[in-house]
């Protein structure tokens, strides 16, 4: 027996790195898909594994090694559960556009949310700024930055196409285990072509119909940053719907609304429809972005939609 990392996720396939250096093709053996998983990956880029050699080279993974945190999302095969984006991060670095295409503000909320209930530090950087050229849209730059920095989180500004930001960028990464995710068409693979020397990834176009990015990464792998550190690159996501999230823990991931909440009339208050709610008064106020009180609700929705309904 021997351990090793996993470091790429073809779906069919895994590909371990050993403690040897030697990456070895594995899959997984039959009776760790029967231990009740609920996702449609029991084994995922960045895990600790245990392998049990074949005379062929390659080699079954029999076990993982405990997790010390992972992300995962909502599968979009609803025959499972989950699935688990990725394992073991010092960090996930979130990449949202502000054009072509926009990211939603429910989409990068409801990353943020889950990444802090399952303990994965994020860092948000805005791509792609070459193509914000007109006042409007340097305003609107100022304030999506100003927004997620007075909530506490990290924001990072980038241009891969002209190289802005990409120092600034490659000392975030330096040593750290971070998890590369965001929309389809934001740049995730014109960025690491940039940090990673040789790794010519396919770029792909921009939907002029539908201004939304087309899918050019198609499995999860892990790629060392010259220097020390390494990315996981995954697939771009159309959206990220949130799972595990107990009704009454969801403001806890929105810094801002739980601050507010100590205020309220009720301890149990859902921030909802009560009377006397600080953090309803705190958004009339506009002291709480009413972008960040919608994605706390749609995020309620899906923890409780039959009972729940939108005041506005």
């Amino acid at each position: 027996m021997k351990q090793g990392l996993v470091i790429k996720n073809t779906g069919s396939w895994y590909v371990v790195r050993a403690d040897d250096g030697a990456e070895i093709n594995c899959k997984i053996k039959g009776n760790l898909r029967l231990k009740g998983f609920r996702c449609t990956n029991p084994v995922t880029v960045g895990d600790v594994v245990t392998l049990e050699p074949k005379p062929d080279g390659t080699a079954f993974i029999n076990a993982i090694e405990p997790r010390r945190n992972y992300i995962i999302r909502r599968a979009s095969n609803l025959s499972k559960e989950f699935q688990i984006i990725a394992s073991n991060l010092d960090m996930a670095l979130l990449v949202a556009t502000l054009a072509e295409p926009a990211t939603s503000t429910t989409f990068i909320d409801r990353f943020l949310a889950t990444a802090m209930a399952y303990r994965v530090p994020v860092t948000l950087l805005i791509n792609k700024t070459d193509l914000l050229t007109t006042p409007d849209d340097r305003e609107l730059l100022e304030a999506f930055v100003h927004l997620y920095r007075s909530i506490g989180y990290e924001v990072l500004t980038s241009s891969a196409a002209t190289g802005d930001g990409i120092e600034e960028l490659r000392a975030a990464l330096a040593g750290k285990t971070t998890l590369l995710s965001g929309n389809s068409g934001v740049g995730k693979s014109s960025l690491i072509n940039r940090l990673v020397p040789g790794a010519c990834l396919r770029v792909g176009e921009v939907s002029a119909v539908h201004h939304t990015g087309m899918h050019t990464t198609t499995f999860s792998e892990m790629l060392d940053l010259p220097g020390g550190g390494c990315l996981i690159d995954t697939p771009g996501v159309k959206g990220f719907g949130t799972i595990d999230l107990e009704r009454d823990e969801v403001s806890h991931f929105f810094p801002e609304i739980f601050e507010r909440a100590r205020d309220c009339r009720y301890g149990n208050c859902t921030h909802t429809h009560e009377p006397g709610c600080a953090v309803r008064e705190a958004v009339d106020a506009s002291l709480i972005s009413l972008s960040r009180y919608t994605s706390y609700l749609s995020i309620m929705d899906d923890t409780n939609p039959d009972k729940y309904r939108k005041p506005f």
